[in-house]
């Protein structure tokens, strides 16, 4: 499964990157809007960064606003990814887009249904909330597993983003699920990183490290 970074922030992106911990981004208006810099300077300074993929999502509405906005994003860097929301008229932007060659990622999805029509319309990601569903009593992770089974049904080529993902369960259920990517926010990155016994031994490996009179290092400090 890949990890992508859920961000605009570059300075977060650059220490996931240098670290080994991702292999893509995603990035939404809100995020970017939240850097207060220029969307185009943020959008390439991210795509410098990560050699993986990189979703920019547009911001129009109708079909014609949604190619517009698609087509000026993909030409931004090689490693863009278009994100368009799922809505009918951006199903027809989805299949438009692909067909010129760009990859598209459809967000926003909340069903197996909407995944479905998403992949036929010829998307390369398709992104299910998974947070945002719990949000409403139902059970994220399931959607999840439906798309993958779906999609493994009719040999659909789409990869599962699972996408609002909160905390290191998600996180671990989406791979359980099959999901292709995740994408999580830097505090979940963080979270999956550390563990508390993971500290706790290290402490105690090094407090017993000092009782040794002479070891392979030279003598304990």
């Amino acid at each position: 499964m890949q990890v992508f970074m859920d961000s605009a922030n570059v300075k977060a992106i650059e220490d996931a990157v240098e670290h080994g911990l991702i292999d893509g981004v995603t990035t939404n208006p809100s995020l970017i809007a939240k850097e207060g810099a220029n969307f185009r300077e943020v959008v390439e300074q991210i795509c410098r960064t990560v050699s993986g993929p990189v979703s920019v999502e547009v911001v129009g509405k109708t079909y014609e606003e949604m190619i517009t906005e698609g087509r000026e994003i993909a030409k931004i860097a090689d490693n863009v990814v278009v994100k368009v929301p799922m809505l009918k008229e951006g199903l027809r932007a989805v299949r438009e887009l692909s067909r010129d060659g760009i990859r598209v990622n459809v967000t926003l999805v909340f069903s197996a249904a909407q995944a479905l029509l998403a992949a036929k319309a010829g998307a390369t990601y398709v992104s299910p909330f998974v947070g945002r569903l719990d949000d409403y009593a139902h059970v994220g992770m399931d959607v999840i597993r439906d798309i993958v089974k779906i999609y493994k049904n009719y040999a659909l080529p789409a990869q599962v983003l699972a996408a609002s993902v909160r905390h290191p369960v998600h996180f671990v259920e989406a791979a359980l699920a099959g999901a292709h990517v995740v994408t999580v926010p830097p505090s979940v990155l963080h979270q999956l990183v550390k563990h508390p016994l993971t500290d706790v031994g290290l402490e105690r490996f090094l407090a017993d490290w000092q009782k040794v009179p002479q070891g392979i290092f030279g003598p304990p400090r």
